[in-house]
């Protein structure tokens, strides 16, 4: 139920947790399913997947199945915390609760960092892509138009960001069905100007795996990045209408989510598209497999399509960026100022947020060697960082609420403890395979320091208060 009074014009977060939180409940269930839907398709797999196909080749489809199973188990017990306390900190409410403060408080800023760092590179993107369409425009121009939009937005009502996000994700879904049809018309030898491949791109050129077990470990490591976000849902279910229904029911679709939009799409790619075509690298495998089928104006399509999906990235980024610093320091883990509440929105947390995004798109210009570069490596690791904390979070939550409120169980974690334990040594093998890999190692190792810098960072201020 929608709220009828009217919210103070300004005030402070609350002293702790959510409880009597003073942001409202503007996102209505069908933002929070659209949001669910759409959030698994993102920047990252329309354009990211191409280098993983390059190295992998057809075992893609392997790699994609393999990290989607641990996505499926993360979310599986963050749906689980997440229903049982709906909260805007979402992982880091839970980890505090769990851990102590010093993890809640390394897992929040942890993921701050990457969501505003998020934020930078979907704008450079989708300004990559206007300069393409208006030659002469100055690439800066449209950051700021990019930043000024989704910032105005999210400084309004939660509900213009449940809006813009909706419409996002209609459209990237409706990309996706329709992409998925037409493979599926081709793979049957049933589209029009097109003769079925059969098996023959998934079993010549070096066989399923032309790659090795190499060419399947590069496409693993691209794969897990592509699944960053789906996190987000659980952070905007605490505005929603029903927070525990709309968690309950995000979570439960992820499976089929992941194994259509994801594993299937990959397997629509290779079987159409021989895996070692250049243009899958060049263009991007979904536009290069339209162009192989004979869709007009397929590169175009595809640029309007991830121009999408990289303002809707951006979009929930700023949002959940604003209220993870939000429950943060209504937690007493950041500057008081931030927490300061006007028109039920952390108004002063979209405006850090938005700046740091800002500041990092500065950086990418004036030191994109340096700074820049030491920024991406930093927040390269840090989803796996956040999943370990969730999985260790579950693991003795569970406990809990099986002895104090058995009720509050609405999402259970499969085959608890065991799969815990499976996703948490999963989280802990991807981490070893990135630090064996050349390509990734220096991640692990700027991941593995902003991890070391927050967590003494936060234990001192755990001892102090």
């Amino acid at each position: 139920m929608s709220h009828t009074t009217a919210a103070p014009r300004e005030q402070d977060a609350p002293p702790a947790g959510d409880a009597g939180s003073p942001l409202g409940n503007g996102l209505k269930q069908r933002h929070l399913s659209m949001i669910a839907l759409g959030g698994v398709i993102g920047a990252g797999l329309f354009v990211g997947s191409g280098a993983g196909i390059a190295a992998a080749g057809p075992s893609i489809v392997l790699a994609y199945a393999a990290s989607g199973l641990l996505v499926m188990l993360v979310m599986r017990m963050l749906g689980e915390m997440s229903a049982a306390n709906p909260a805007s900190g979402s992982f880091s409410v839970h980890a505090e609760r769990a851990i102590g403060p010093w993890a809640g408080f390394t897992a929040g800023w942890m993921f701050w960092t990457l969501l505003c760092v998020g934020v930078a590179i979907e704008a450079i993107g989708a300004a990559h892509i206007m300069t393409g369409w208006f030659p002469g425009t100055p690439s800066w121009m449209w950051v700021l138009a990019f930043m000024a939009l989704f910032c105005g937005s999210n400084l309004a009502a939660v509900s213009h960001f449940g809006e813009f996000e909706f419409w996002f994700a209609a459209l990237k879904i409706g990309a996706i069905a329709l992409f998925l049809g037409l493979g599926v018309l081709a793979v049957m030898d049933l589209l029009p100007g097109t003769s079925s491949p059969g098996t023959a791109n998934l079993l010549h050129d070096g066989g399923f795996l032309p790659g090795g077990v190499d060419g399947l470990l590069v496409g693993l490591l691209a794969s897990v990045v592509a699944y960053g976000g789906l996190e987000t849902v659980t952070i905007a279910a605490a505005e929603s209408e029903n927070p525990v229904k709309g968690v309950a029911t995000a979570v439960r679709t992820t499976m089929w989510r992941i194994a259509i939009v994801y594993v299937g799409s990959m397997l629509v790619i290779v079987t159409v598209l021989p895996w070692n075509d250049p243009a899958v690298e060049k263009d991007g495998p979904y536009a290069a497999t339209l162009d192989h089928l004979g869709i007009p104006a397929a590169g175009q399509i595809m640029n309007v399509v991830i121009l999408i999906a990289l303002l809707s990235a951006m979009n929930a980024n700023i949002y959940g960026s604003s209220r993870m610093a939000y429950s943060l320091v209504s937690r007493g883990q950041g500057p008081k100022a931030l927490g300061k509440v006007s028109g039920r929105v952390p108004r002063r947390a979209v405006l850090v947020s938005c700046g740091f995004g800002f500041v990092t798109v500065l950086l990418s210009y004036w030191y994109p060697d340096t700074l820049f570069a030491w920024l991406l490596n930093m927040v390269g690791g840090v989803i796996l960082v956040v999943w370990g904390f969730i999985a260790v979070s579950q693991f003795a939550l569970r406990r809990r609420l099986d002895r104090e409120a058995p009720e509050k169980l609405v999402v259970k974690m499969w085959g608890f403890p065991y799969l815990t334990w499976v996703a948490l040594a999963g989280v802990a093998g991807v981490l070893v395979l990135m630090a064996m890999d050349e390509g990734t190692r220096v991640q692990v190792i700027f991941t593995g320091g902003l991890t070391t810098a927050l967590a003494v960072a936060g234990y001192v201020r755990q001892r102090r208060s």
